[in-house]
């Protein structure tokens, strides 16, 4: 009687398993549903898109729309793409993304193996700037770039993103050197390690989770951010997500929907390969440091 009943639970919990993933898979049919739209219009003539079903695979296959995304505002138009602005992208995000990366970590270890008076004031602050929102800081970020003769300009904007950021790097890693035994830190400094030595050899070895997840938070939000681009850039600096605004709004007459789908896939796809190569330690590096011991 027992293995009978046995059999019938296993049964019963193989048929509830199934349903829940058909449920699943539904939900990631109808979330992909517009990626598949982009990816399949993107590669239609226009007269496909416009005189027939959006949904429908391509009856004649075309790289145009990409080349005219990637080198042109329109098919046949002299070249003024998202070409060089995806170059201001990588240009603006790569430093922002390292110099927060590395000032959040330093900021991290002071502030869990060199505490000072006041430090829980200090982290107080930085944490309070992760909860700014971007529209206060506009006008006294726009006068310190005037100021410091920045405006305009992708070092400005670098410098925007690496400030703006700074608070959440410094959170990842504060609360992951919190997790890390002291107790190593204070051998060293016995030893006659000095403060960068001790991080150098000691804590940054063990810190690839965490620098992880620093790097694909800030690339993330970096290469996505319009309002910043849209503020503090001027036409030669304009990063990807502001030349795609320009590209969609710059068609005049008929909308040339492949164009855009085109370029709206060059914009995701850089955050889309981070997250493919790298996303599995990014739930990872946020649990490193959740437990103590």
């Amino acid at each position: 009687m027992s293995i009978a009943s046995s059999e019938n639970a296993v049964s019963t919990n193989r048929v509830a398993r199934t349903f829940v993933y058909l449920v699943l898979l539904l939900f990631a049919l109808f979330y992909l549903l517009p990626l598949f739209i982009m990816l399949v219009n993107s590669v239609k003539p226009l007269s496909e898109i416009t005189g027939g079903n959006m949904i429908a695979m391509p009856e004649v296959w075309t790289l145009d729309p990409w080349r005219a995304a990637w080198s042109s505002a329109q098919i046949g138009v002299e070249p003024t793409g998202l070409r060089p602005y995806f170059i201001n992208s990588i240009i603006m995000a790569v430093p922002a993304v390292v110099l927060s990366t590395i000032f959040g970590a330093l900021n991290g270890y002071v502030l869990t193996k060199w505490q000072f008076r006041g430090h829980n004031i200090v982290f107080g602050l930085l944490l309070f700037s992760c909860f700014i929102p971007f529209q206060i800081v506009l006008i006294p970020m726009a006068q310190s770039l005037g100021v410091l003769g920045l405006a305009g300009s992708t070092p400005g904007l670098i410098l925007v993103h690496f400030v703006y950021g700074i608070g959440f790097t410094t959170l990842y890693f504060r609360n992951y050197y919190a997790a890390f035994p002291t107790e190593l830190v204070r051998a060293a400094q016995i030893d006659g390690a000095g403060f960068f030595r001790i991080f150098w050899r000691i804590l940054l070895p063990s810190s690839g989770p965490i620098i992880a997840v620093s790097f694909i938070w800030q690339f993330t939000n970096i290469w996505n951010d319009f309002l910043f681009g849209a503020s503090f850039a001027d036409a030669d600096s304009q990063p990807m997500t502001v030349a795609l605004n320009n590209l969609v709004s710059s068609s005049t007459g008929v909308k040339e929907y492949n164009v855009h789908f085109a370029g709206a896939i060059m914009a995701a796809l850089p955050t889309l390969l981070v997250y493919i190569v790298a996303g599995r330690y990014f739930v990872r590096g946020l649990m490193a440091g959740s437990v103590k011991g």
